[in-house]
């Protein structure tokens, strides 16, 4: 895999490169990841107005470590509070991740090996890329103060793959942060007359 990350243009387009097993990589993980936060069919069929709100009269804490740092408690010491706060929000919070998916996986498959994002495309990737991150990580049990450790993984850690994949969507994360702020962008092209 080469690593290239998200610049802007001198057209101000916001582009990535990728190769054939980057855009593999991608779209399974984001697959993956669709079905992984995609709200329970079985709760919006049994109450429809509390669907068509946004309430989630059956959400409770995960037990999936991914999804619990995906949807995390929003207190930490009042489980009360939170369980009211998760019923009103995490289904909107499941369906924009969702969505975003969805906006990652149709500039994926309209795309070559030069995928070109709109600004409001731009934000889905950020927090698809974000979302795929928190998921790896908790999958690889990765901490802040363990994280250095990874970098010394031997290529035989069955961890070692996930990690390196954890690593790229970092570098495509920031790098597109970098081309939405204007912080890295191509060098204009040369005048034809110079």
């Amino acid at each position: 895999m080469a690593m290239h990350g998200f610049r802007r243009t001198a057209r101000d387009r916001i582009v990535l490169r990728t190769d054939d097993v980057e855009r593999t990589i991608l779209t399974a993980l984001v697959l993956q990841l669709a079905e992984l936060v995609r709200p329970d069919a079985d709760a919006l069929d049994q109450d429809p107005l509390a669907a068509m709100v946004g309430i989630d009269p059956f959400a409770v804490t995960p037990d999936d470590p991914a999804l619990h740092r995906l949807f995390p408690d929003a207190y930490a010491d009042d489980e009360d509070a939170s369980a009211e706060f998760r019923r009103f929000t995490e289904r909107s919070l499941r369906d924009a991740k969702l969505a975003h998916a969805g906006t990652v996986l149709a500039s994926l498959e309209r795309s070559g090996s030069k995928i070109t994002l709109a600004d409001g495309e731009a934000h889905a990737w950020l927090g698809t890329l974000n979302d795929l991150r928190l998921t790896l990580a908790s999958r690889l049990d990765l901490q802040a103060d363990n994280h250095e450790s990874f970098y010394d993984l031997d290529q035989e850690d069955p961890r070692f793959p996930l990690f390196q994949i954890y690593d790229w969507f970092t570098f495509l994360q920031e790098t597109l942060v970098h081309a939405l702020t204007g912080l890295i962008s191509e060098p204009p092209a040369p005048d034809a007359g110079s």
